[in-house]
């Protein structure tokens, strides 16, 4: 059976999501704030011959020819692009950091959604981009350098017991949650993503994801926002992730804008209800904008 099959009663158009799965991606990179401007990466690409269109909700975003490959590009090599998928430009949107504040990115590597943010906040205030994950962490620093982002610390923790004492005990404004998951919707990049899927394996890396969510909740001072963000269709590990922090934190779902097509987060699913709040969740299909599949929910900390 297909895994993805377990969705088509939560989509529009269950043949077209099926489809959709199938297709290979494009290629999709972000001008960096930080080094360059749109315009700037349009005429470098013109220059260079490489072919590009833009994406129509975001500005700064590009998707590539498919005989091109970001990282064989010179504004890529001196960090005026990042390669990154077009819905993994969501979440740091929906964060939406200001210069001079102190934000965490608590599962960062290998650093597209933190240099995000950095640019967002004009390389100004407290980044910190922390992983468990020593190899990737490496990847997170090259990224960082490459791209020229001067105001972010690099620290390797298990986020379910993120510490504050290294930052003077200070919670953070802004934190986002882009946890591990089980990845079905990366199948277009993908395609043996779901190779491996299990029921089992979803309700228990739910169990990591309550504990990340929650953990970053606590280090988010009140008033301050938490971004939760997947990259799966799975409610065990979107909507009911977030019913367990509604029911064990003081929180509550708020809306953000976002231009790109999505539907609303669910709230029934198998059996389960959840708070009518999560229709203010943003689940986005791969056959509505032709992207990768995401889920993207935004909270604010306190009653």
């Amino acid at each position: 059976m297909d895994p993805l099959a377990r969705y088509d009663s939560l989509v529009d158009d269950s043949a077209a999501f099926h489809a959709a799965c199938e297709r290979p991606l494009q290629s999709v990179v972000r001008v960096n704030d930080i080094k360059a401007t749109p315009d700037r990466v349009r005429r470098a690409f013109e220059e260079a011959g490489i072919d590009y269109e833009g994406v129509g909700w975001h500005d700064g975003l590009f998707r590539l020819a498919d005989d091109v490959k970001p990282g064989n590009t010179w504004p890529f090599v001196h960090g005026w692009v990042y390669g990154q998928e077009e819905v993994s430009a969501v979440p740091a949107l929906a964060v939406d950091p200001q210069p001079g504040e102190r934000v965490l990115d608590c599962c960062a590597a290998p650093g597209s959604k933190t240099t995000q943010l950095a640019a967002l906040m004009d390389d100004c205030g407290l980044l910190v981009g922390n992983d468990n994950n020593l190899g990737r962490l490496s990847a997170l620093r090259s990224n960082a350098e490459r791209c020229g982002v001067s105001n972010l610390v690099v620290t390797r923790a298990d986020a379910r017991n993120f510490s504050l004492k290294p930052f003077s005990g200070d919670p953070f404004d802004r934190t986002l949650v882009d946890v591990p998951c089980s990845c079905e919707g990366t199948i277009r990049k993908n395609p043996d993503a779901v190779d491996d899927w299990s029921l089992d394996h979803i309700e228990g890396i739910a169990g990591v994801q309550k504990a990340i969510l929650g953990r970053s909740l606590e280090i988010t001072r009140e008033g301050g926002t938490v971004v939760y963000s997947t990259c799966t269709f799975a409610p065990e590990e979107n909507e009911a992730v977030l019913q367990y922090a509604l029911e064990e934190y003081e929180c509550r779902l708020v809306e953000y804008d976002l231009e790109l097509d999505h539907a609303s987060g669910i709230t029934e699913w198998d059996g389960d209800t959840y708070d009518e709040s999560m229709r203010r969740a943003k689940r986005i299909y791969p056959h509505h904008n032709d992207t990768g599949g995401f889920f993207c929910a935004k909270l604010e900390v306190g009653p």
